[in-house]
């Protein structure tokens, strides 16, 4: 059955980007540092998706496991300030967009704005995911799926960094707790991989 999981590379201290991030700057002042656990793939000639898979074992079954995904969700910030990768994030899947002002035009034909909530918007993914699991990108659209009740695992490439200021991933939760379970730790030089399931 097709799961949806949150996945986002944090600093210790729960920031995802640096701050001033931007179009020009998405990961913000520093915030790159978080990403260092992608890269350095074993071939210096690779490109695409080749080019930042990871060389550790466990980051990179982690990175194997994000592509693998039939289908992708994004927040309408973060994809607008990754360009919606071209309109192919990986392998030509599918990228939902939830959002209440589209865009007047859309030059992606894989790009799919949901207008009607992330429940919905949830459900389209799932149904475009042909029975594998669902990605999802950016901290609103993460903490409205966890509102919901529509997010399934959360996946944290955790840095040994403390970054001071930034976005924080869990800013805008409600006050009453929300139980998870940690169902996975593995450990590259540099990263913590997390997963860990919702309770429902």
């Amino acid at each position: 059955m097709s799961r949806v999981f949150l996945t986002m590379a944090m600093s210790l201290d729960g920031f995802i980007t640096g701050p001033d991030d931007n179009a020009e700057n998405p990961a913000g002042t520093d915030g790159m540092r978080l990403m260092s656990w992608l890269g350095g793939g074993a071939d210096p000639d690779a490109e695409g998706l080749d080019a930042i898979r990871p060389v550790h074992p466990h980051s990179r079954l982690v990175f194997d496991e994000a592509m693998a995904t039939g289908a992708l969700i994004t927040g309408k910030r973060t994809g607008d300030f990754a360009g919606y990768w071209g309109g192919d994030h990986h392998n030509g899947v599918p990228i939902f967009v939830p959002t209440h002002q589209p865009p007047a035009e859309n030059p992606y034909e894989r790009v799919r704005y949901v207008t009607d909530g992330i429940a919905s918007c949830v459900a389209q993914a799932k149904r475009a995911a042909g029975g594998r699991d669902v990605m999802m990108h950016g901290a609103y659209t993460g903490q409205e799926a966890l509102k919901a009740g529509v997010l399934d695992m959360i996946e944290i490439q955790l840095q040994p960094v403390l970054l001071g200021r930034g976005r924080r991933l869990f800013d805008g939760l409600p006050a009453e707790h929300t139980e998870l379970d940690l169902v996975r730790v593995l450990e590259d030089p540099g990263v913590l991989h997390l997963r860990y399931m919702v309770r429902k």
